[in-house]
């Protein structure tokens, strides 16, 4: 078979699987440029959003054919609004007819969130009793498909009240549901619900760096490619990156990291037909080899709490964080290797394509759509950068509210969700337009998840999906 039918029929098999990364682990071997070039096209053809942000946290789905808008009240292009039990400020992901979602249920898990921007960081004082769940519900009538207990207890950690004890967001690749509850395990399902195997990791402590009072609960997403799961937790003591093999959750590698506690959740890219694996950080940003764990490159500096998931567009990956004194937006070659040097002033290594020293997001994960970059900031800036050279477009206010979901994007239009729980509708491209602002009526601190005709979003109380009249 010549190499052109190779990657046609490749690209086919990997349409049909949506973005479960499976055909690229077929298809290659280490070093093969197919499952590079299968990995890109899956990336940015694929109809599901089967993690955090999507489709490896891209964060967009054209020809979604979403409503213009909506009325939670009235119920007019809302095509159901159901209640979710528990806490939980994880993520919906979607793949095919089904939603997954996971709360913490119990007195512990439903004292409220404090929304805003404030700086004490005081962790909610309650010892009760919680279940940590995971549900699948139905797309087109969002009726529960099942419900799952995966661990019963008191909380390891102790959670920041704009927190959970439900925080990771699943990923699923069609055939297995992964939930990471951080200190309470990690939990794999079929797409029925029966367990498939458990892991527990011990006590994750997420905290501020030189904080002992400051338990916040953890937050790094699971991310499924190919036939691992990759899981990150840098935290107080013991923090490290691993593979699990997501069959029987066998560990087939892991690494120590020497890292302060974060809370960013990892990322896939290529470089020669090899996958990597892209982790945020302030001592250790940086790139692993997907097969081995080993490092292939590392950089130190920036914000020193990161959350924000770094995230690829062509042969790019985009860091940014923004806690203390530093605030960058970093964009390094998919080539990076070896100790590469933070920049500062007009130093700028060979791997560092472009580098703004401040605007940076504290919670937020970038948005690169139709080659523009969109950062949302906790204060409600929106600010539109040229992608391939960081040269800034517009900085304007979308809204004086305070935001923590990262924005999504489909069909020219990028949404913002505040925590008030008003999602801000903003016209894709290089000059600002607001569109309109569309009210949910509950507080929402989870980012909304698209799929073909719904976006679905999560509040405190209720998931629901917005579509257009049937």
């Amino acid at each position: 078979m010549n190499k052109a039918l190779f990657v046609i029929l490749a690209a086919c098999l990997m349409l049909q699987s949506g973005c479960s990364g499976q055909v690229v682990t077929e298809a290659g071997a280490s070093g093969n440029p197919e499952a590079e070039a299968i990995f890109l096209e899956k990336m940015e053809n694929s109809r599901q959003w089967p993690s955090f942000r999507g489709c490896y946290a891209r964060g967009y789905l054209d020809n979604a054919d979403l409503p213009d808008g909506w009325d939670v009240k009235t119920m007019e292009n809302v095509r159901w609004k159901v209640p979710v039990p528990g806490l939980g400020l994880s993520c919906p992901v979607i793949w095919e007819n089904r939603i997954f979602l996971t709360s913490a249920v119990g007195e512990a898990g439903e004292g409220g969130i404090k929304t805003g921007i404030y700086g004490e960081g005081e962790p909610v004082d309650d010892e009760s009793e919680l279940e940590w769940k995971v549900f699948a519900f139905d797309l087109e009538s969002g009726n529960m498909r099942w419900e799952k207990t995966a661990h019963s207890g008191i909380p390891e950690v102790k959670r920041h009240p704009k927190s959970s004890h439900a925080n990771p967001t699943v990923a699923t690749d069609g055939k297995h549901v992964v939930a990471f509850f951080g200190s309470e395990g990690v939990y794999c399902y079929d797409f029925d619900g029966n367990l498939m195997w458990e892991r527990d990791f011990g006590i994750l402590m997420s905290s501020a760096h030189g904080a002992d009072f400051a338990e916040w609960e953890f937050a790094s997403s699971p991310v499924i490619h190919g036939d691992r799961v990759i899981l990150q937790a840098d935290v107080k003591e013991n923090s490290f990156l691993a593979a699990l093999d997501i069959r029987n959750g066998e560990i087939l590698w892991k690494k120590e990291r020497s890292d302060w506690p974060g809370w960013s959740t990892p990322n896939i890219y290529y470089h020669d037909g090899l996958a990597r694996i892209a982790v945020n950080g302030f001592k250790h940003r940086g790139g692993y080899d997907f097969e081995t764990g080993e490092e292939v490159w590392r950089m130190s500096g920036g914000g020193d709490v990161p959350v924000p998931t770094p995230i690829l567009h062509g042969d790019l990956i985009y860091f940014n964080s923004a806690h203390g004194r530093q605030s960058p937006i970093l964009a390094i070659t998919t080539s990076a290797s070896g100790n590469i040097r933070y920049p500062v002033g007009e130093r700028k290594e060979e791997a560092v394509a472009w580098f703004r020293e401040r605007g940076g997001a504290y919670m937020q994960t970038l948005l690169v759509y139709r080659g523009l970059l969109y950062n949302l900031r906790w204060n409600g800036n929106l600010e539109c950068l040229d992608a391939a050279t960081g040269e800034q477009l517009y900085r304007e206010t979308v809204s004086t509210e305070s935001f923590i979901a990262s924005p999504v994007a489909a069909d020219g239009k990028i949404y913002c969700v505040s925590e008030d729980g008003d999602v801000f509708i903003v016209e894709a491209g290089p000059e600002y337009r607001m569109i309109k602002s569309i009210p949910l009526g509950e507080i929402s601190l989870s980012t909304p998840a698209i799929c073909d005709g719904m976006i679905i979003f999560r509040t405190t109380g209720h998931l629901l999906g917005i579509s257009k009249e049937q």
